[in-house]
């Protein structure tokens, strides 16, 4: 193509930023290139040499390849100051996505995510795990990656984890064009989790367990994860249209995919489509874009338990048994008194927890929006844009468990149905002058605009049926929940003489979820930028062909949280279980909710200093960049003491919060020729937060399998967040841990909860990505891998289940971690450090291979084959499945499948 769109590796900005575009000159296809970038900030544009903000933008031709089912996955190690971790192998499953690690304590830390203009809702969707997977990835054109203040100041109240912009393909003026891929892929478990093997079970067993359990051994072998699992199949297939009639350009596509996953019963089925049309009217006077995508998803989704049952169920048993007919023919744990019926207390079969399971959702959703931007006639430096959006989501789902299932046994089956709507309505409009005044060598960019966002929720009340006609509960609420925020902001830009920049933002922002006194927050920011390759000492340089230096200082906020009216004093209709009788009669009654009256927003400052730079014409470029963040009031759910509220936890402020890191990005052409080309991209990320005060006692959370409201976390000022809350081992002189022996850390000459400590964190110390693409003629290769030092898990299956409590304290039997032979714990030690381990890992994501065939059938056609191996391999010295887990706790996740697929592009 002559003229293309392209979105930069590196591209500060400081607003709604959207995407980047590269205008190219027909003779920057020959020896150098010659671009003049543009920056779509969404109030505006802007050249990128003039912008301030710290912004990472990534566009269509460098994103990962293979089965990607969520647009997440098409930017993970792409980018400095930017983790994302998948929540697990489920298709459409989602992932937790943090820039520059987050702000908060327990409110939300996701970052806020605008689809073509519209900022949507972070809760999800009933019925969708994760509410991006509901996007068609093959419409996506570019995402833009707001780290800073100065680049999310203008979000105000909901930008203090940063922004992310995910702008969709658009039409284009010509003849149609027609662009098809599709996609097979193969997913494949990547291990199991190390459980004694039926031999070493029945051995342990032998040896160690009392004579009553030693008679409940069966004959079988039988390996439970193999059980549960399968080689999945999915098939992913895109046709997109684009032209223009008669000036009116357009693009229309329609997506399929259908996904099983690598656990038995799990699959997605998802149907979208998309429309974009921009025409110009008014002697291009008038910009008009408008969009509108539509989904339609079916999932059907595992039995939660099913992964911890296959874990621990005993390896002695067969999966069926013809004398079980009560159940299916699947083998159960029974009442040791004969009378038939199952073991409440015992794990039940993995494999009818599947199969007699059918966990059945329905999801639309609908998201759009038009967008004007009239240059005046009489004054074309000021513009006028309204932008108008919709997002629409109706969900539903259905739960069945048949009666013969030992879960549900003595409830004869269950079948619950639920239903959600939601709706996001948004208003935007602005006003932007642009003015350049040659003889004062500068130029004024001002924009004044308001905002208005109306985000809306209803959910029937949904009782469980039994088999027996009872309603579990037998009464509740239907909820409809409403939240509001009204905005007004403003941006000011200065350049001076092509050299020296100025920007200052200022929003307004009035939430709904805070009373009258703090409803409204002010959110600043300013920067300033030199550029320095502009300099007269520097202008004709050979060797230096960018330098810029950026500084920013802004305020941003935080207002989510788990409920739309935290302030307010209110009450619900009681439930079932707290009903009020009056002779023969149960009343409903009236209960009050906890609030705080005072709650505000959490305000989170940012400083941020940055060097943009650029060697040999580019061919090296990147950016380094040094920051602090500093978060107060911070918005939390914490413990109340009894009496002091109406309820025992609360959504209140509590603390401060100080986060500071460092990142770099760098790019670098390391070949250029007209038939071979090599590019490296590698970025690095170090950061660390710490609680600087929280109000009360250490907020401890984190709950793990084993025991009764156990907690393995801990908030604690002078550390990071949720460290782990642990007692210190005690070894022997072989190295072999002793059972129940602990150091006493504060000397008293006892053991107990004051010699827990703050031990290691979840987050990592630093995160490291590589990508590269190496293109010879018509072939292309290129992978990506990402690297995460320093970050801890505590392995909750080993904690739980590495000991002697499965055949000795009840009534069946259970599989047991293979820890068991290194420890010999005879009870479990959920405290004991010895199960927090370094889960660093170097994760090989995605190797890509590509042969591209010029003039396909016609010249004017093209086709692309490629292959992809996605979860390649990964290197750790964690003893668990997976070492990648966000929240630092691994139970029986979801594990992450390796994924073999095939494709092909169309193009004519």
């Amino acid at each position: 193509m002559k003229n293309f769109t392209t979105v930069l590796k590196i591209a500060p900005a400081f607003l709604l930023a959207s995407t980047v575009i590269h205008a190219q000159t027909k003779d920057s296809i020959t020896k150098e290139k010659k671009i003049e970038e543009v920056v779509l900030i969404g109030y505006g544009k802007q050249k990128k040499t003039d912008l301030t903000g710290s912004i990472t933008a990534i566009s269509a031709k460098d994103f990962n390849e293979g089965s990607i089912n969520s647009a997440e996955q098409l930017i993970q190690g792409r980018a400095s100051g930017l983790q994302i971790t998948n929540n697990g192998g489920a298709p459409g499953s989602g992932a937790t996505i943090r820039i520059r690690g987050g702000a908060s304590l327990n409110a939300s830390n996701d970052p806020l995510i605008v689809i073509d203009g519209v900022p949507v809702d972070n809760n999800g969707i009933s019925g969708a795990s994760n509410p991006l997977a509901l996007i068609n990835p093959n419409d996506i054109e570019s995402f833009s990656i707001l780290k800073d203040a100065s680049a999310t100041a203008i979000y105000g109240s909901r930008a203090s984890n940063g922004v992310i912009i995910i702008t969709t393909k658009k039409g284009t003026s010509g003849k149609i064009k027609v662009n098809y891929t599709a996609t097979t892929s193969l997913y494949e478990k990547m291990g199991n989790i190390n459980m004694l093997s039926t031999e070493q079970f029945r051995d342990v067993v032998l040896n160690k367990a009392l004579p009553s359990y030693q008679a409940l051994l069966g004959n079988s072998n039988t390996n439970w994860q193999n059980e549960i699992y399968q080689k999945a199949l999915g098939f992913d297939n895109s046709v997109s249209l684009s032209g223009g009639i008669k000036g009116l350009p357009y693009r229309l596509s329609l997506g399929y995919l259908n996904q099983d996953g690598i656990i038995k019963t799990n699959n997605i089925e998802r149907t979208t489509a998309s429309l974009n049309l921009n025409p110009k009217l008014f002697d291009k006077h008038l910009d008009i874009n408008f969009n509108i995508k539509g989904t339609y998803a079916e999932n059907r989704f595992k039995e939660d338990g099913a992964i911890g049952a296959a874990v621990v169920f005993d390896p002695t048993k067969p999966v069926y048994d013809s004398s079980f007919t009560n159940y299916n023919g699947y083998w159960e744990w029974l009442n040791s008194n004969g009378d038939g019926k199952p073991n409440t207390n015992a794990t039940k079969n993995p494999v009818s927890m599947l199969n007699q399971r059918w966990d059945l959702s329905y999801v639309k959703r609908v998201l759009g929006n038009i967008q004007f931007d009239y240059k005046f006639h009489f004054l074309p430096e000021l513009r006028a844009n309204l932008n108008l959006g919709y997002d629409y989501s109706d969900s539903n789902g259905n739960t069945t468990v048949l009666p013969s299932a030992a879960m549900v046994y003595y409830k004869e089956g269950t079948y619950r149905r639920y239903t959600q709507e939601k709706k996001n309505k948004l208003l935007d409009f602005y006003f932007n002058y642009l003015k350049t005044v040659e003889s004062l060598k500068s130029t004024f960019d001002v924009t004044l605009g308001y905002s208005y966002q109306d985000w809306q929720k209803s959910e029937p009340f949904a009782p469980t049926i039994l088999g027996t006609g009872i309603l579990e509960p037998a009464s509740g609420n239907d909820t409809f929940t409403q939240n509001t925020i009204l905005s007004y902001f403003g941006r000011f830009n200065y350049t001076f003489n092509n050299k020296y920049l100025l920007t200052a933002t200022l929003r307004r922002d009035a939430s709904s979820r805070f009373s009258k006194d703090n409803r409204v927050g002010y959110f600043p920011s300013v920067a300033l930028a030199w550029k320095i390759d502009q300099e007269n000492f520097l202008k004709n340089s050979n060797v230096v062909s960018t330098l810029k230096l950026r500084a920013g200082w802004g305020q941003t906020g935080q207002q989510e949280i788990g409920g739309d009216y935290p302030y307010l004093a209110r009450y619900i209709m009681s439930n079932s279980g707290a009903m009020y009788q009056l002779g023969d009669e149960f009343i409903n009654t009236l209960r009050p909710q906890g609030y705080d009256k005072n709650i505000k927003w959490e305000t989170t400052t940012t400083t941020n200093i940055g060097l943009d730079f650029g060697f040999l014409k580019d061919r090296i470029n990147g950016s380094i960049e040094i920051y602090e963040k500093k978060s107060k009031d911070l918005l939390a759910l914490v413990l109340v003491p009894a009496g002091a509220n109406l309820t025992n936890i609360l959504w209140t402020n509590i603390g401060d919060l100080k986060n500071k890191g460092i990142e770099a990005n760098v790019n670098f052409k390391a070949i250029n020729n007209s038939n071979l080309t090599w590019d490296i991209n590698v970025n690095a990320t170090h950061y660390k937060s710490e609680i600087v005060y929280i109000a009360g006692t250490k907020s401890l959370h984190g709950g793990i399998g084993g025991g009764t409201g156990n907690t393995i976390q801990v908030h604690t000022e002078g550390y990071q967040p949720s460290a782990f809350y642990v007692y210190q081992q005690v070894y022997d002189n072989a190295g072999k841990s002793i059972e129940g022996v602990y150091v006493d850390r504060n000397g008293d000459g006892v053991i107990n909860s004051s010699d827990l400590y703050e031990y290691k964190s979840p987050a990592p110390k630093v995160l490291l990505g590589f990508s590269t693409k190496l293109a010879y003629k018509n072939w292309d290769l290129g992978f990506t891998m990402r690297a995460s030092l320093g970050n801890y898990v505590y392995n909750n299956v080993a904690s739980q289940y590495g000991n002697l409590q499965g055949i000795s304290n009840n009534s069946y039997l259970q599989n047991i971690h293979s820890s068991y032979l290194d420890t010999g714990f005879e009870r479990g030690q959920y405290f004991s450090d010895y199960y927090v381990e370094n889960a660093s890992f170097l994760r090989m994501d995605n190797i890509n291979v590509g042969y591209n065939l010029p003039s396909f059938i016609s010249k004017n056609s093209k086709m692309r084959i490629f292959g992809s191996v996605q979860n390649a391999f990964i290197v750790t010295k964690y003893s668990g499945l997976d070492p990648e887990v966000f929240n630092g706790i691994d139970n029986n996740l979801y594990q992450r499948p390796r994924v073999y697929s095939l494709g092909f592009n169309f193009q004519f």
